[in-house]
């Protein structure tokens, strides 16, 4: 049986709708109730018998830092696919993020290690890749003294709790995804994006970085799973592209003329001190900060070709396409 952690998030729930499509036993975590509905609409996205794939999954009520749940939902486990996380780049919200991504996946490892389970699959973030101006690729060196935000701290921590796990017995692959463009999700991460471009951005940045479609994201993680490789991690990034010519596809697709001017690093330097000044005076939650304005000037260039070696046959989708299957069902929604 198949376990999936994250079962409610973008990459759970596309996961699931994967798996759903045979006759393999899945579990899936919940926290919320409510959330299994958003998944059921993810499901909607790409197919018309919703319910005969959504009633294979067994759905299971668990917090990442609850034992005795846990424990629960890893009875008759062999294969588990780790989704899960919090994503935040607020440095108050560090022992959150810890929380959930570190200490979280240091449970689903000793569980892992306990109920001796065949393969795991965790899914990580370029976030936790050490730096070069000209490539980036899995062997670039992460310098723990270099600044990086909070977010890319505890996902890197939480590779390092797989590791443990490996040298403890349990078979595992990690992929790390770029920026993950797919839809369903567009109050946070790259969903949010198309809400904020669609309602009209003024200024844009001209940072670099990595993205992939969500079912390429997907894809890759079945294929190393129903593989012999183990104890690997994998760089995934269909195409680096500035985040200028990411907006100007969103807006495209949406119709709209796209934010020309670039917003200087002084700017950017004086927004986010506002903003830590507005939370300090209302705690409402940070959007801009210091560590997030350095990463929207960064050029990164992510190398997939590691993945792609072992992988010959696999292609990603353009993103390109990915952006204008989300802006459809985007303007669908809302």
């Amino acid at each position: 049986m198949i376990l999936v952690t994250g079962g409610t998030g973008l990459v759970g729930s596309h996961l699931l709708f994967e798996l759903s499509k045979s006759q393999q036993k899945i579990r899936a975590i919940y926290r919320r109730k409510e959330t299994i509905e958003k998944v059921r609409t993810i499901f909607s996205y790409y197919t018309d018998t919703i319910d005969e794939q959504f009633n294979r999954i067994e759905w299971v009520e668990a917090d990442l830092n609850d034992i005795p749940q846990l424990t629960e939902a890893f009875v008759g486990i062999t294969h588990v696919y780790h989704c899960a996380a919090l994503i935040s780049f607020a440095p108050n919200d560090y022992y959150l993020l810890r929380n959930t991504n570190v200490v979280g996946t240091e449970n689903i490892v000793n569980l892992c290690i306990l109920n001796a389970i065949q393969k795991l699959c965790y899914v990580s973030s370029v976030a936790t890749m050490g730096h070069d101006p000209v490539k980036i690729t899995e062997e670039t060196t992460w310098h723990s003294d270099e600044i990086k935000n909070v977010y890319a701290i505890t996902k890197h921590e939480a590779e390092m709790e797989v590791w443990r796990g490996v040298q403890e017995g349990v078979p595992s692959v990690i992929v790390n995804p770029g920026v993950i463009i797919g839809p369903g999700f567009f109050k946070s991460g790259s969903g949010l994006l198309f809400k904020l471009v669609h309602k009209g951005l003024k200024y844009n940045t001209a940072g670099v970085s990595g993205y992939v479609d969500v079912s390429d994201v997907i894809k890759s993680m079945l294929l190393l799973m129903n593989s012999d490789i183990e104890n690997e991690r994998y760089i995934v990034v269909g195409e680096n592209i500035s985040f200028l010519d990411f907006i100007a596809l969103i807006s495209k697709d949406f119709g709209i003329t796209p934010p020309k001017k670039i917003v200087p690093s002084w700017m950017l330097s004086i927004g986010w001190r506002l903003d830590w000044l507005k939370h300090k005076l209302t705690g409402k939650k940070r959007h801009l900060t210091k560590n997030l304005c350095k990463t929207l000037g960064h050029k990164n260039y992510y190398s997939a070709d590691k993945f792609l070696e072992n992988q010959k046959d696999f292609k990603f989708k353009p993103i390109s396409e990915s952006v204008s299957e989300v802006c459809q069902i985007f303007l669908r929604d809302v």
